[in-house]
């Protein structure tokens, strides 16, 4: 088994695990009120990330991204990404520039701050005549405050034949 498949691998096993264990908590000391009045809302979040690449063709990436996130409860979220990421490649490589659009879960598992996240979308190049589109896969984790948001993750990209791992670093605010 390859690097990289051994990788995916143990980072979805994790992300499970994390998932898993998210919802297994006990509510002590809560009725059933103050769970069901939770304020569920929107917020929105900007950030930069970079990272290295896992493949041949490309050395490093640096990007930004607009993330759209809808409270369920005070544990749990749905994302909606999207923004700019440009991979450089080596020399007599053009780089690629493509954007993301992603949905995703995004679960605290520890302290209402430290998370799990998993998205899931497509990546549509748009850079330097490449024109591929291809299934993006990204779990990772976070750790977040009312205003800040500071992430690691690993994104597959199947059809750039390459994969990242980025840290993201965002600033976040109800809407």
């Amino acid at each position: 088994m390859k690097l990289g498949n051994k990788l995916k691998s143990v980072m979805l096993g994790a992300l499970l695990f994390l998932g898993a264990n998210a919802f297994a908590q006990k509510i002590e000391g809560t009725n059933s009120e103050a769970i069901n009045s939770y304020n569920q809302g929107f917020r929105l979040g900007f950030g930069v990330n970079g990272g290295i690449t896992t493949g041949d063709y490309f050395n490093w990436s640096l990007g930004g991204d607009v993330r759209l996130q809808y409270d369920l409860t005070k544990k749990t979220s749905l994302t909606l990404t999207t923004g700019f990421t440009n991979l450089f490649a080596e020399d007599g490589i053009k780089d690629l520039g493509f954007i993301p659009a992603k949905a995703g879960f995004k679960a605290f598992v520890w302290e209402d701050q430290f998370y799990v996240l998993g998205e899931v979308g497509a990546g549509f190049a748009v850079t330097n005549g490449y024109d591929e589109t291809t299934f993006l896969w990204a779990p990772g984790i976070g750790y977040a405050t009312d205003i800040i948001d500071i992430s690691v993750r690993y994104e597959g990209m199947n059809d750039f034949h390459t994969d990242q791992i980025a840290l993201r670093l965002a600033y976040a605010f109800k809407l």
